[in-house]
């Protein structure tokens, strides 16, 4: 039999997770986090999924830039895919398994979309800071070729 997951104060999750305590209860109060549990004292409790819910926040905020709004409309709709997953793999019905289908498409392609006009703006910028680049170096090398002033 398999043994239950240990369960990490806030602190050690914190520590864990590489963000503060504050970030944790912050994340909480937004709906981006939910504690897997509580102490017998009421303390907080977080186990393997909920680290992997801060990672997963931290890469959304520091791999594409979404602020936390973004990112919990992200995780939304990730929760809800895993929803349908499940729902997906206990039914039989043939049109069930259809609409469950349809559904995670669906929210599959408006997550994509919204990620990828993210990325397209950041592209965007990314081109422009090129542009930015050559114009510098353009303009450093038209200076290092033109003749130095003379001296008064």
């Amino acid at each position: 039999m398999t043994e239950p997951a240990a369960m990490l104060r806030i602190g050690e999750a914190a520590q864990r997770a590489g963000v503060s305590e504050r970030t944790l209860r912050y994340y909480e109060e937004i709906g981006l986090l939910v504690p897997a549990g509580h102490s017998t004292g009421g303390c907080r409790e977080y186990g393997a999924e909920e680290l992997a819910r801060v990672q997963q926040i931290r890469e959304l905020q520091e791999l594409i830039g979404l602020n936390l709004e973004e990112i919990r409309n992200v995780v939304t709709r990730e929760d809800r895919i895993g929803a349908l997953r499940d729902a997906y793999r206990r039914t039989e019905s043939p049109s069930e398994r259809h609409e469950l289908l349809l559904e995670a498409l669906e929210v599959t392609e408006a997550l994509h979309s919204r990620v990828a006009a993210k990325v397209a703006r950041i592209e965007e910028f990314r081109d422009d800071l090129a542009e930015r680049i050559e114009r510098y170096r353009s303009l450093l090398a038209e200076e290092a070729a033109a003749p130095a002033p003379s001296p008064a």
